[in-house]
């Protein structure tokens, strides 16, 4: 028997989803026993599929579930107008004591509490670190808990410490981000365990005790089975309902301990909702694009209320490859980005999405930060299409997933395929109806402990990737320019991802919205979403 079902999981999510809205559309109630429409409530809507709220699992950071879970379990650090990192202090105040081994100490607010008026507590961080520093139990993906080798936390208690590793420790703020903390007392709930009881199986590093609480972290907070008690919040909104076209409706969290959502309610709509069904509804109000020119609204149209902004995003599309198979020696990875030519793959990702992005070829900072110019010279070599060296990997093949079917990406995997089709590498796209990390290639544990290898639909995902949060490396900052090169170096080396073109963001807004601030990173637009606020009560376009 298997604890960590990588397969299973990723396409068990998308089947289940299916049979989950085919028994909602059977039960709807009829529309005067109904309150109100999805429909007749703001809208706000996403570019991804709507699968998980757990940000931290492989589905979530496959489908970027920060875009949802963020202002349901918020950050200890949220982003600032200038990309800087604020302290979220009406949740948590963090104390770094610098030392051979960096510590950080975690005060809670007293008021601090959950939907259900439970209080947060540090068991709930033990959780997160505990998921994140085994991947392979949980099916997670927070490679920078790696970095941490302890957290010290008494069962219950507001305050905790981090313990780093020796000289690590320079990426802590990226620890806990949006999505990533959960309810601890919820699972325990679920499987009859104490505060305590849970706090001592967390620790106890044995598969057998804390395999029962990986299966419930991977899979509970799974939208497709939405269980109200599972997913109770600790940020100024929480989940009413989940629709029967996979929209999820927020309701404002009375519970909240910091200022009230201005907003009572917002519909997040998935990538799958009819966009212009929705403009013509008066149900979307603020939504990510997947182009800078949708053919589904016309912004010339006497009385259009929308705006559209476009701009190449923070995060970097890059290729995760498979720990295990083919694609697991260095060799080949290296044979692989030999003949993937990022300029290509930027150039048809832009061309799809109407923005213009460039090409990357950085790992451990972000495109735009001017530390990447002191790392030119070890990316710019590997950036050069090397046919003759990427046959070293002739008569491979390699199999590329991404989250849903999206013709950026389509194109991108098909710039891949022209470019490594002369040195004998097959590039396939197997993405089908959708594909996660949890259909990559790599490890699992089975029920003695011990490290299986699991077999992948896939051999890489293509998603974009938050370099600071996807890198365990030092710092962004001068004084660690020595250590961000050898990280550079390093990555280089292994290629377990592959970096190639900064994502493209477009986004459509609503006029009469008010506190609507474009933001690119993981958390997206709806980063701030309990300060939107609205000139009117009716929607601001005419159902037709």
């Amino acid at each position: 028997m298997l604890l960590n079902p990588r397969i299973a999981r990723g396409v068990g999510s998308v089947v289940a989803a299916a049979a989950l809205l085919v028994g909602c559309a059977e039960s709807r109630e009829t529309p005067k026993e109904q309150a109100a429409e999805s429909t007749d409530l703001f809208g706000y809507q996403v570019a991804v599929p709507l699968w998980t709220t757990n940000a931290g699992s492989e589905v979530g950071v496959s489908t970027n579930a920060q875009l949802l879970s963020g202002r349901l379990y918020p950050a200890v650090f949220v982003p600032g107008p200038s990309g800087q990192m604020i302290p979220n202090s009406d949740l948590v105040t963090a104390q770094s004591l610098p030392g051979a081994q960096r510590q950080v100490v975690y005060s809670l607010s007293p008021d601090a509490v959950y939907s259900d008026g439970t209080h947060v507590t540090c068991t709930d961080f033990l959780l997160a670190y505990t998921a994140g520093s085994q991947p392979e139990l949980f099916g997670s993906h927070m490679p920078v808990m790696d970095q941490v080798e302890r957290v010290t936390c008494l069962p219950g208690a507001k305050q905790f410490t981090v313990v780093f590793k020796e000289g690590q420790g320079g990426r802590w703020r990226e620890l806990f981000g949006p999505g990533t903390v959960l309810p601890s007392h919820a699972i325990a709930r679920k499987l009859d365990m104490d505060a305590t009881q849970m706090a001592q199986a967390l620790e106890s590093g044995d598969p057998v005790q804390i395999e029962p609480i990986a299966n419930l972290w991977r899979e509970g907070f799974d939208l497709a089975h939405f269980d109200p008690e599972m997913q109770v919040s600790f940020g100024p909104f929480r989940i009413e309902s989940v629709g029967e076209d996979g929209e999820v409706t927020l309701v404002r969290n009375d519970y909240y301990y910091g200022d009230q959502a201005s907003l009572d309610t917002v519909v997040v709509w998935p990538a799958t909702a009819d966009s212009g069904a929705l403009v013509d509804e008066g149900a979307l109000r603020v939504g990510d694009l997947l182009t800078a020119e949708p053919d589904w609204v016309d912004l010339n149209v006497e009385g259009s209320p929308y705006t559209i902004e476009s701009s190449v995003g923070e995060l970097t599309d890059t290729l995760r490859i498979a720990e295990t198979g083919t694609w697991a020696t260095p060799e080949f990875r290296q044979a692989l980005s030999k003949c993937i030519d990022q300029h290509a793959v930027a150039a048809a990702s832009s061309e799809v999405s109407g923005v213009e992005v460039p090409a990357v070829g950085v790992h451990v900072v972000d495109h735009f930060d001017p530390l990447a110019r002191h790392l030119a010279d070890i990316v710019d070599p590997h950036m050069a299409v090397d046919i003759p060296g990427a046959s070293v990997a002739a008569g491979t093949e390699l199999r590329v997933g991404y989250s849903s079917p999206n013709a950026r990406k389509a194109a991108m995997v098909e710039a891949m395929r022209v470019s490594c089709e002369p040195a004998g590498i097959t590039v396939i796209d197997a993405t089908e109806d959708g594909k996660t990390l949890a259909d990559v290639g790599g490890y699992g544990v089975n029920e003695w402990g011990e490290q299986t290898v699991e077999e992948g639909s896939i051999d890489a995902f293509l998603g974009g990737a938050d370099p600071l949060a996807e890198y365990s490396a030092a710092e962004p900052r001068s004084s660690e320019l020595g250590a961000l090169r050898a990280a550079e170096e390093q990555q280089w080396e292994e290629l377990s991802r592959i970096p190639l073109a900064a994502q493209p963001r477009s986004f459509i807004i609503d006029r009469n919205v008010g506190n609507v601030v474009v933001y690119t990173g993981p958390a997206g637009i709806g980063w701030n979403m309990d300060r939107w606020q609205v000139s009117s009560e009716e929607p601001s376009s005419e159902p037709k």
